[in-house]
Formats: structure tokens, sequence, C-alpha cells
């Protein structure tokens, strides 16, 4: 997610699914106090849901910004024919890092939707 598509979003509200677990942070003071004056811009918006988007797109510009390096394994071969070889950088393994705990953390909070036997 882009950022100008954050604040288009921001404008129109939606909820997205959470987490059960919270994640505590602490601002520099710089950060606090834009993140305050988004919080006055966009009124509907808590500073937690603000703090949620805002890491979700920094999040995806990590993901993006990670750079292909290949490997000596060809995986296959383009238009051309030229071959393409598998990547051995960060993004299969923060790809295959990031599906694992999703689905341990999607675990946890149907548990903690869940009702509890009596």
């Amino acid at each position: 997610m882009k950022f100008k598509s954050l604040l288009d979003r921001w404008k129109k509200a939606s909820a997205p699914v959470l987490t059960a677990e919270a994640y505590p942070v602490h601002l520099t003071l710089d950060d606090a106090s834009r993140l305050h004056a988004l919080a006055e811009l966009f009124p509907g918006f808590p500073i937690e849901s603000l703090l949620t988007d805002l890491l979700h797109a920094a999040l995806d510009e990590v993901a993006a910004s990670m750079p292909y390096e290949p490997g000596p394994k060809v995986i296959s071969r383009d238009d051309q024919g030229d071959p393409v070889y598998e990547d051995v950088g960060l993004t299969p393994r923060f790809v295959e890092a990031s599906r694992r705990y999703k689905k341990d953390l999607e675990a946890a909070a149907k548990r903690a939707r869940s009702p509890r036997p009596s």
C-alpha cells in the first residue's frame, strides 16, 4: 500500500482485521507530533489505527525494496528464452517467514475470538 492510497483510505474509512497481540512502541517526539497532526486531520481515526496503517504502508515499502539476488538455480525462461534464476536474497526468506507468522497469528486471533467453555 502506498502512502497516497493510505490517505485515500483514511478519507473513506474501513476496519482491517487485527491481531490478538498488541505491540507497544515509543516514538520520537517528531514522529509523535506528526502522528497527532494526522489524527487532527483525520478525526475519525484513532491514533492506533493511524499507526497500524502507517506501519502497513512502511512494511509494504520494505518488502518492495528488497533487491532480487539471482542464485545458481534456473527456475524458468523468460519470453526471449533467457534463464530466470531463483531469488536467494532476502525476499524469499521474508515471504516464507511472513507466511509462517501469519498462520500462527491467525490461529491465535481465532482462539482469542472463540468463546471459552464454561
